[in-house]
């Protein structure tokens, strides 16, 4: 297991930048992203790290300094990939229900695009006919993850085009004469059962005969993290041992090799972020202890919108006796962090920080209530840099017109 970061570095990142702060280690992406490597060291993959987890430049930059490529749902993130100046052959783009003229913006960036609907996958053909590579998501039906929101391969989910529409999807490879060289499906985050991906893989190449130019399976991500202490994720070894198997089995069979792609994005910094609050005020009532702290859903929406754990602790005063509190933000909604919590007795003005943050934390974050997105920083080879600065009034309004 790899150590969480030192309380002492928080405590010092907290007093340098203030709260509410996010704050990165570095170290703990590397040790992530190299544990892939590792799992899958028997066969051919590539991984490209889902942006949307956590864009800031900073972090792209380090995560493409690691030799990961860049996974992008959107226009802007490939932009800001591009900013971050990680090589277009090194992104691969996969969004849906988007304007075509987004995927043109896409091509003409150069970077690797993947279609998800018959009528993308038409217009596609039109313009591009076998001069652009493209891949194909396909809808596998297959239910799986940690919450129906963020389940995406079932029966009726918006992504990808469904299976049973198999012989629409090669009768337009044909007809535009399309160059499909990659496969994807994407069944779901937080998925701690290997065989999940199994099943996918098994789905995937029982179809790919039908796609002579296919050089690549893409199993998207969706790799469990453990948020409570002491729960397990997805069993890495199990899973690169399976795809192994599965792959080479499948080259022997048919003198056909197939690399493998993966889009890890919580996987690789979800366990590296922290978010820091202060204790504002202490409220007591015949059934609750309540703590309220200086963030809420607008910085972490995460436990309202998924009912997601996040474990927190008390980093200013770690060895007081034990009591029980509900962590609540100061948003005007009900914006519970974590109920009834058992934790060394919190006091006003403690420090709690918040563990598995960094994935979904700052970039699912808002400006409701008019307060400001908190500050990042990124602690790297021993030192904090701050790697976003923290909001101000005047860039709340900056896009409005003036009176």
């Amino acid at each position: 297991m790899f150590p969480h970061l030192a309380s002492p570095i928080l405590i010092e990142a907290a007093h340098q930048f203030g709260t509410p702060l996010y704050v990165y280690h570095a170290e703990r992406i590397r040790f992530q992203y190299q544990s892939l490597k590792q799992a899958f060291a028997n066969w051919d993959v590539r991984f490209f790290y889902a942006a949307k987890a956590l864009t800031n430049l900073h972090i792209l930059s380090y995560v493409d300094s690691l030799g990961c490529a860049i996974d992008c749902s959107s226009i802007n993130e490939i932009k800001l990939a591009l900013r971050a100046k990680v090589a277009s052959e090194k992104i691969l783009y996969t969004s849906n229900s988007i304007n075509f003229t987004e995927i043109e913006e896409a091509v003409a960036l150069g970077v690797y695009v993947h279609v998800d609907s018959l009528s993308a996958l038409e217009k596609f053909g039109k313009r591009f006919g076998n001069s652009y590579p493209v891949g194909i998501r396909l809808r596998p039906n297959i239910m799986a993850g940690g919450n129906l929101k963020i389940s995406t391969g079932h029966a009726s989910s918006k992504f990808g085009i469904p299976v049973e529409q198999l012989d629409q999807v090669l009768a337009l490879i044909s007809s535009y004469n399309i160059n499909v060289q990659t496969l994807h499906i994407h069944t779901g985050s937080e998925i701690k059962d290997a065989k999940v991906f199994v099943q996918g893989i098994s789905l995937l190449l029982d179809i790919v005969a039908q796609f002579p130019n296919v050089s690549a399976i893409n199993l998207g991500g969706g790799f469990k993290v453990p948020y409570y202490p002491n729960e397990k994720g997805t069993d890495m070894n199990e899973l690169g041992q399976s795809v192994a198997t599965l792959f080479m089995e499948y080259q022997q069979k048919t003198g056909r090799h197939l690399q493998v792609w993966f889009e890890p994005g919580k996987y690789l910094v979800c366990e590296a972020g922290y978010l820091l609050t202060t204790v504002n005020v202490l409220k007591e009532n015949e059934a609750q202890r309540f703590a309220g702290v200086d963030t809420g859903l607008n910085q972490l929406i995460r436990p309202m919108f998924y009912d997601a754990y996040h474990h927190i602790e008390n980093l200013t005063n770690p060895l007081a006796p034990v009591n029980t509190y509900t962590i609540v933000g100061n948003i005007c909604e009900t914006d519970t962090l974590g109920a009834d919590r058992s934790m060394p007795a919190i006091r006003e003005g403690d420090i709690l920080s918040i563990q598995n943050a960094g994935a979904y934390g700052f970039q699912m974050a808002s400006s409701y209530n008019a307060r400001l997105r908190p500050a990042e920083v990124l602690y790297k080879d021993g030192s904090l840099q701050l790697i976003r600065r923290r909001e101000t009034l005047e860039d709340l309004i900056q896009t409005q017109e003036n009176l």
